[in-house]
């Protein structure tokens, strides 16, 4: 049985500038993510990666290129319908969390729920459910002042997996973590994923990040360079994602 295209590019293109004053910042790439994929971005400063993800979590338009989001083509529909996208089918895991200061952990996490009309029954079992497995439940009454840095990105996880969405794109989720706090949440990533509860695609500079994921597409100067597969180690993936930063000589920051 085929997987399920959840997100497909083609021929993506990126220019900024004014006509005669271009830079091109993505050089047509194409890629594929499939259902239950866990996709890390990386590359060199300046490779193009955040501008892809932009692209895909549709806050930026290509120049040229489809990017087709559960068979639609984003690039061609209207504000409207793009929140709508933005809404039902996209959870976003951001590098500071976004969480709001007035509502307690609870509320934040059911949000995207409460905005939806969902009732309050639902909303505190979905909430109660993903607090379990992300080690939240003793928190949920806590305001984000209350929380480490760890336990506000856990929540953050758990508001953006609440509605279930097509896909999750996260963007350096562990870059304000400390390194205890960074593997708690990437193990709790993993384990979502590999229960096939999350497709994720996560763009990271850091390779132990990168080294929970299931494939790694490395950009350079707006191109796909190379794509790195998991084996059983992750330990042994990471050393390969080590020694392809080595090799190419470059920073990933």
């Amino acid at each position: 049985m085929d997987k399920k295209k959840v997100v497909e590019i083609k021929g993506l293109v990126k220019n900024y500038g004014t006509r005669g004053f271009q830079t091109r910042v993505l050089k047509g790439i194409d890629l594929t993510i499939y259902e239950n994929d866990f996709i890390a971005i990386m590359g060199p400063s300046g490779s193009g990666k955040t501008t892809l993800l932009n692209i895909l979590s549709t806050i930026d338009k290509p120049t040229q290129g489809t990017v087709l989001l559960d068979g639609k083509d984003v690039t061609k529909l209207k504000n409207e319908e793009l929140s709508q996208i933005r809404r039902d089918k996209i959870g976003f895991i951001f590098q500071d969390y976004n969480l709001l200061d007035t509502m307690t952990l609870q509320d934040n996490i059911a949000l995207p729920l409460s905005l939806n009309g969902v009732s309050s029954q639902v909303c505190i079992s979905k909430c109660q459910t993903l607090a379990q497995i992300f080690g939240l439940k003793e928190h949920l009454k806590k305001y984000p002042y209350q929380l480490s840095g760890g336990q506000k990105q856990r929540g953050a996880t758990c508001r953006a997996l609440i509605s279930e969405p097509e896909i999750i794109f996260a963007d350096e989720p562990t870059g304000a973590l400390d390194s205890k706090s960074s593997r708690d949440l990437l193990e709790r990533l993993k384990m979502v994923n590999d229960e096939g509860k999350a497709t994720i695609l996560m763009v990271t500079h850091d390779a132990l990040s990168a080294s929970y994921a299931k494939d790694v597409y490395i950009l350079s100067d707006g191109m796909v360079k190379c794509r790195l597969t998991r084996g059983d180690s992750r330990k042994e993936f990471y050393d390969r994602i080590i020694d392809m930063q080595v090799s190419m000589g470059s920073d990933f920051s």
